[in-house]
């Protein structure tokens, strides 16, 4: 084979894992979770690919002759991170997970990244990222400081808003970041999150750039 595609849809799992109890992902099955609150979904494609052979999807139909092979497959790998997933896929099997911060990065990893960057930062735990940039959108616009943040995935994100860090500056500063977090603690990504608008009504904007662990 000279050639082969690897076409990746994050997020869109279709059912826990063993060990989803480590990450508090019970009860995971996007597709399905989706379909039920949808009532269904409409996937003739997917569903010629046997995708309604693999599990019960509500309006996926079971066709007779899939016109691919098709299965579900376990991950071997530690950690839930996607670039985890996505190194397995290629042949990667890692025995330790990728590091995560459930109580925010240490200030060794914060005060070498605002030492190189030349800025202070607003943050330093985890949270969503919509509900972060409301929490100190007003604050970053006031002090021009990015917002750093993490989640349940070893992830360094860096939310900005266009008006007050433009997009080149704010992936210059995940390319810091990115330096920086490396050993013990070289995160899985270091994320870009750029946003536009109001407070009250900030959005996340389509600009946002994954810097992966090589």
């Amino acid at each position: 084979m000279k050639r082969f595609i690897i076409w990746v849809l994050d997020s869109v799992g279709i059912g826990e894992l063993p060990d989803a109890h480590l990450y508090g992902d019970q009860g995971s099955a996007t597709l399905q979770n989706i379909a039920k609150e949808r009532g269904g979904l409409y996937l003739p494609n997917l569903a010629q690919l046997g995708l309604g052979l693999i599990e019960n999807i509500k309006g996926v139909e079971k066709v007779s002759e899939p016109v691919a092979a098709y299965g579900k497959m376990a991950e071997r790998s530690k950690g839930k991170d996607t670039t985890t997933g996505h190194w397995e896929i290629a042949g990667l099997h890692l025995d330790e997970p990728f590091p995560t911060y459930p109580n925010g990065f240490p200030n060794e990893v914060i005060s070498k990244f605002e030492e190189l960057a030349q800025t202070k930062v607003l943050g330093n735990y985890p949270a969503s990222g919509t509900v972060i940039i409301e929490e100190l959108g007003q604050e970053h616009i006031k002090t021009k400081r990015p917002i750093v943040y993490t989640s349940a995935d070893s992830v360094f994100q860096i939310a900005a808003h266009v008006d007050v860090i433009p997009l080149e500056e704010l992936y210059k500063l995940c390319l810091v970041a990115r330096s920086v977090l490396v050993g013990e603690h070289g995160v899985a990504r270091v994320i870009a999150r750029p946003f536009a608008g109001t407070p009250g009504s900030f959005y996340r904007t389509k600009d946002r750039r994954d810097y992966s662990k090589i």
